[in-house]
């Protein structure tokens, strides 16, 4: 039996890692109506969840308050009309604005190329539009990740923290590029441009070499002072 060869489709990470724009998956757009029903489902089975046990809590003194089933067969169909009503308000708009909010997101990883600063660059909103350029520079901490419904859709994405907002009281990434196909190597083309640097990016299994700047040996009493200390420091650490 003759074996077909089979052809590898290698993803477009170089134009993707070119500096030109590009944005996320039409799966990141299933993604989000799929979220979105699935949320006005949850809504309207909590509600009558609720309903229900409140029905049976007033049944529990027959004296004031019929019967749970009469309570539920009463107010059954006003709970349930309105709870679906409700869910419309929010859900339609949302499934309308989605295709917009999607199309309107950018993304770019300029490499280093002549004088184009290396960074990551994210373009998100509707009525708000906000630009962020994250330079390589300032990057501290990546992480990818795909979560059950990326990967029923065959996305994931990428977050970037940098030094200033990790330290402040930010909550989450300073820029998250979602809906991506080729979301890994996304991440690891990131990872090889940090470590290019002179102080590489490390990730949390890997040990960092402290380097220290370099000392100008210029005319002044404080870079004399400066040199001196560090050789007996030195000299202290070889005893």
């Amino acid at each position: 039996m003759v074996e077909k060869e089979v052809k590898v489709i290698k993803p477009p990470v170089e134009r993707i890692t070119s500096g030109k724009i590009f944005r996320p998956s039409r799966a990141y757009l299933y993604k989000m109506w799929l979220q979105g029903l699935i949320a006005a489902f949850l809504i309207w089975a909590i509600t009558i969840l609720c309903f229900i046990g409140f029905a049976y809590l007033l049944a529990t003194d027959p004296a004031k308050h019929p019967a749970a089933e009469i309570i539920i067969a009463r107010y059954w169909n006003p709970i349930n009309y309105w709870t679906i009503t409700l869910n419309l308000v929010w859900l339609i708009p949302y499934m309308i604005f989605a295709p917009t909010y999607v199309n309107k997101i950018e993304y770019s990883v300029k490499s280093e190329s002549g004088g184009t600063m290396p960074e990551v660059y994210v373009k998100k909103g509707i009525v708000t539009i906000s630009r962020k350029h994250v330079p390589f520079r300032t990057i501290t901490n990546i992480e990818s990740k795909a979560g059950p419904f990326d990967r029923m859709f065959g996305i994931g994405s990428v977050s970037i923290e940098t030094a200033g907002y990790s330290g402040s009281q930010a909550t989450g990434p300073e820029v998250k590029l979602e809906g991506i196909l080729f979301y890994e190597e996304v991440r690891d083309f990131i990872l090889n441009e940090l470590r290019k640097y002179r102080a590489p990016y490390v990730t949390g299994t890997e040990i960092a070499k402290i380097e220290e700047e370099p000392v100008p040996r210029g005319p002044g009493l404080d870079d004399e002072i400066l040199i001196t200390l560090r050789e007996i420091r030195d000299l202290l650490k070889n005893k």
